[in-house]
This record gives C-alpha cells, sequence and structure tokens, in this order.
C-alpha cells in the first residue's frame, strides 16, 4: 500500500493504482483546496475504493505499519526530512521512500543515512526546464553506496557515477552561481554571517569541483 504525502491533485496514487504499481494508496494533504482536487481526481478516476484521500500534516494521515511504501514529491529538502523527522514512529512496516526533492537532496541524503535508510537508486532529469531529482532508499547499510561522502551527499553517489547531461548541466549551473554569489559576498559581506556563508559556498565549490571529472 502507498502513501503519497502532499498529494496535491493525486496524481500519482491515482497512475500508481491505475497501472498497477499499488493495490491501494493514501493520497494526503494538509491544504483544503488541494484536498478537494484531489478528492474529484480520485472519484473520476473511479479509485474511491482503492484510495482514501485524507487531511493532515505530513506523516500524521497514516497509521504505523498502514502503508509499506511512503512518496513524497515537490517540496524542498528540509521539509522532506522534516515531514520523516515528525513521523519517525509512522515508518515501521515502511519498507521503501521514493523522495523528490525540488531543492537541498543533500538535506534527504543526510537524513536517510543518520537513520539507517540506504540510498538504492537515483535519478535525475529535466522536464519543462526544470532538474528534478528522485531518491529511492530502503532500510538497509546506510554507508554503502558512499565512498567520497562529504562529496556525494551533496552530488549523490549514483547520480555522481552515472554523470549524465542533466547532471552536468545541473552542477555546472549551481557552480557558475555559487562562484557568484562568494565573489560579491567577498565584495560585500563584512559580517560574521557573511564570511560563514561564503566559507560553506567555498567548501561547497571544492568539493564539487574536486569530484566532477
Amino acid at each position: 500500500m502507498l502513501a503519497d504525502i502532499g498529494s496535491d491533485h493525486a496524481y500519482l496514487p491515482c497512475y500508481a493504482c491505475l497501472h498497477g504499481y499499488a493495490t491501494k494508496a493514501v493520497a494526503g494533504e494538509v491544504a483544503d483546496g488541494p484536498l478537494r482536487s484531489a478528492r474529484q481526481q480520485v472519484e473520476t478516476c473511479g479509485l474511491s475504493d482503492r484510495i482514501s484521500v485524507r487531511k493532515g500534516d505530513g506523516l500524521s494521515v497514516i497509521a504505523p505499519r498502514e502503508v509499506d511504501c511512503i512518496t513524497i514529491a515537490g517540496m524542498g529538502g528540509a521539509l522532506i526530512a522534516r515531514i520523516l523527522s515528525d513521523g519517525k514512529e509512522k515508518l515501521s512496516g515502511v519498507k521503501r521512500l521514493i523522495l523528490q526533492p525540488n531543492v537541498g537532496a543533500e538535506r534527504v541524503r543526510r537524513w536517510l543515512l543518520e537513520h539507517d535508510w540506504e540510498l538504492i537508486a537515483e535519478r535525475i532529469l529535466e522536464e519543462d526546464g526544470h532538474i528534478y531529482e528522485v531518491l529511492v532508499a530502503e532500510r538497509g547499510e546506510a554507508e554503502r553506496p558512499y565512498r567520497h561522502l562529504e562529496a556525494e551527499l551533496l552530488l549523490g553517489p549514483f547520480l555522481l557515477r552515472e554523470n549524465n547531461d542533466v547532471f552536468r548541466e545541473k552542477w555546472q549551473q549551481e557552480l557558475r552561481h555559487w562562484k557568484q554569489i562568494a565573489a560579491d559576498l567577498a565584495a560585500n559581506g563584512q559580517s560574521e554571517a557573511a564570511a560563514r556563508k561564503r566559507r560553506e559556498l567555498e567548501r561547497k565549490i571544492r568539493l564539487v569541483e574536486e569530484v566532477l571529472p
């Protein structure tokens, strides 16, 4: 059974049930507007007997051991990590996490590492001018995928090894952006906070430049 957290229009659980990826699903939403849209979509697809649309924050919409797969997509990495932390007791019985952070995938990978979830696959793709990363994790040996821990937490161990065109495009863009910000901070920033931010950016720049071919 699948739980899609922050399901919006419930497109994902509907697709999963219609195409045989899930037998039943929960579509969780915290806002009334998306909740109504999700219910309407489920009814339109004739899936009201298989998909339960529920209102609630994060993993509060499911019970422990109710589902074995959780998807969380279209949020920042920090928010995804918070949702998982706040609902840790709901993860009993869950075998797989499929997570798609819009930004901050490093935060998600670090959460998985610290909570004994093994990253087993990653995908990066571009659609309509936006680049998306998808992370898949199961319970296991959390450190197994990593060879260069800090760099691979940032870039993704599987994505770095695959090193496809979209991956290179993403990190070339990030490097240009970071270098410009670091230069601006060096020229204008006098505060300790600005200095800390510049040092963090320079650390990330070094990590990326050291491992990218």
